[in-house]
């Protein structure tokens, strides 16, 4: 695996475990809408195939099955990678020094 030095070590990644869960479950939902979206849109239908539904055919299952996956895939992607770049900046910013109260 090609690494360019940018990962989170560390302290950092132990931080970002929780923000990435957070981030993953705003994702998903996200994923969820807009899948639904698409799929109304590109089949003119409300509500998305299921899987052991009688009412769709095999194609449309797997089309909508792929589909799904690809937008699922895309938004993680985005927001896992957006949401460690947030959390490097944030890391690696340069913090104003702190003043104790004698300095005042």
């Amino acid at each position: 695996m090609k690494r360019d030095g940018n990962e989170l070590t560390g302290l950092a990644k132990l931080a970002y475990k929780p923000i990435g869960l957070i981030f993953g479950m705003i994702g998903g939902l996200v994923a969820g809408q807009v899948f639904a979206l698409v799929w109304k849109r590109l089949s003119n239908e409300d509500e998305t195939p299921q899987p052991l539904s009688n009412d769709y055919s095999t194609r449309e299952v797997l089309l909508a099955a792929t589909l799904q996956g690809a937008i699922f895939g895309l938004i993680k992607t985005a927001v896992d990678r957006y949401g460690m770049k947030g959390v490097r900046r944030f890391l690696d910013a340069p913090r104003a020094p702190v003043r104790s109260r004698t300095e005042v």
